[in-house]
């Protein structure tokens, strides 16, 4: 169970202190920020480089499919070691291991002449520890965060991620102009800030262990453990599968929006203003999604989310000049970004602190596993049906799933409960409470009796 925190024993009529005066928060914040910043960098480095060395596309797809692979394969694995060993000990370590990588491939780039079979395997290794460091970090963001301030930090997360996006691509050019081993070096300085930060966290991280506390299962067993904690609820089944479907259709719109630029005149120079203006309404999302929760509550927010970013699939085809595309995209992003926000956070607080690595990891498992579908699926229909016609496809596709959310009230009811209200799911095999334990319901909320908390919900959708 997580460590009670100062900030949340203190008085309800006082709010959370900001999390940009929360020491341990900005340690986590920065180091994560200046990784991605890095791996951008490196991300827009590795295709040039594989280009020059070899002028094959298809040979610079293989090296981003082997970093792919390499963090699927761990995925699973490090979410179960997530919720068994120190979680600042695979913090601190998977990054070093992602530093060495890319520290090997800038000296190889660096001598001349590097081996692509070199590069690949430093690719697939940084993948592996990327996997491990992926699955660790829902956990540890839920020991450093109070739960109140969940949304707000998966925001702030999603934003600066954005940022360094939007700032990687040209710095990575740059720096690869200035020299091709230099991208790398810079990833590879990029990954100890965050062993540094994790370090510099003085909050425990977990997963606790009580002198109670029977043998360690088998990993194979914690892992279908955490499968089984995603089945004890509906909301987690119905947003894993929803969530998986949505982000293979935006990762085909993402591919035909670059396309349909093309098609209408554009050039790179084009496809990188809209491409930033993307990005800036990702932002612009990531700060808005938190209020809007406030504001509207959690489903409304995602409910007017998904006909927003369906309605700019229908609008882009609409448009004529390669700016008016970045701006409709921009709407797009704005609209896609608290989706994201409020399914993370509300999966965040309903998941048992040591269940926390092994349901996020599988998540994004599984979401990462059928994202590739999207941007395969949507280059065919392009290819047979016309760029227009695809987006109209995808928009149709979209329409569906924004219907689904109307129909599945049933699935998405904890929703209507406040986060920092809602309680934990009961791990598998737990006994149920007896009826003095269920929470009520505030008759305002509308919101019916099996489902007022989520501990409640846990048994209501057991299976």
């Amino acid at each position: 169970m997580a460590q009670a925190r100062p900030e949340e024993t203190g008085p309800a009529s006082v709010g959370p202190p900001s999390l940009w005066r929360d020491r341990d928060y900005m340690y986590w914040w920065s180091g994560n920020g200046l990784s991605t910043l890095g791996t951008s960098v490196s991300t827009l480095a590795f295709p040039l480089l594989v280009l020059h060395l070899t002028g094959s596309a298809a040979q610079a797809g293989v090296i981003t499919v082997l970093h792919m692979v390499g963090k699927l394969a761990t995925l699973a694995v490090g979410g179960a070691l997530a919720d068994r060993v120190s979680r600042r000990a695979i913090l601190c370590l998977a990054p070093l291991v992602q530093a060495v990588s890319m520290g090997v491939v800038a000296l190889l780039v660096y001598r001349g002449a590097p081996s692509i079979t070199a590069i690949g395997a430093m690719a697939l290794v940084s993948g592996l520890a990327a996997g491990l460091r992926v699955a660790v970090s829902m956990p540890v963001l839920r020991r450093i965060v109070p739960k109140e301030q969940i949304a707000t930090a998966t925001a702030q997360g999603m934003g600066r991620d954005m940022v360094a996006q939007l700032v990687g691509a040209p710095l990575g050019g740059l720096l690869y102009a200035m020299g091709r081993w230099i991208p790398f070096l810079f990833d590879a300085v990029s990954f100890l800030f965050v062993t540094l930060g994790s370090l510099l966290i003085r909050r425990p991280l977990g997963p606790d262990r009580h002198p109670g506390d029977g043998p360690r299962s088998s990993l194979a067993k914690d892992v279908g453990d955490g499968l089984r904690m995603i089945r004890r609820s509906d909301y987690l089944v119905f947003t894993l599968i929803w969530g998986a479907v949505l982000n293979a259709v935006a990762e085909g719109f993402i591919l035909l929006f670059v396309v349909l630029i093309q098609h209408r005149g554009g050039g790179p120079t084009a496809v990188g203003l809209a491409t930033s203006l993307a990005v800036t309404g990702g932002v612009i999302g990531a700060v808005l999604g938190p209020l809007l929760m406030g504001k509207l509550g959690a489903r409304r927010v995602l409910i007017i989310s998904a006909w927003v970013f369906m309605a700019s699939f229908a609008v882009v085809v609409s448009v004529s000049q390669p700016w008016q595309i970045g701006l409709v995209v921009m709407v797009a992003m704005i609209s896609m970004v608290p989706m994201n926000v409020v399914t993370e956070s509300y999966e965040v607080r309903l998941v048992p602190d040591q269940y926390q690595g092994r349901v996020a990891a599988t998540s994004r498992f599984f979401v990462q596993g059928v994202q590739w579908i999207g941007p395969l699926g949507a280059g065919i229909l392009a290819d047979a049906a016309g760029v227009e016609r695809a987006i109209l496809v995808l928009a149709a596709a979209m329409a569906l799933l924004a219907v689904t959310l109307h129909a599945a009230r049933r699935y998405l009811r904890v929703l209507d409960i406040p986060l920092a209200d809602v309680e934990e799911l009961l791990p598998p095999g737990a006994p149920p409470p007896g009826e003095e334990s269920r929470p009520t319901a505030p008759p305002e909320n509308d919101i019916p009796t099996p489902a007022t908390g989520t501990k409640t919900l846990g048994e209501a959708q057991q299976r």
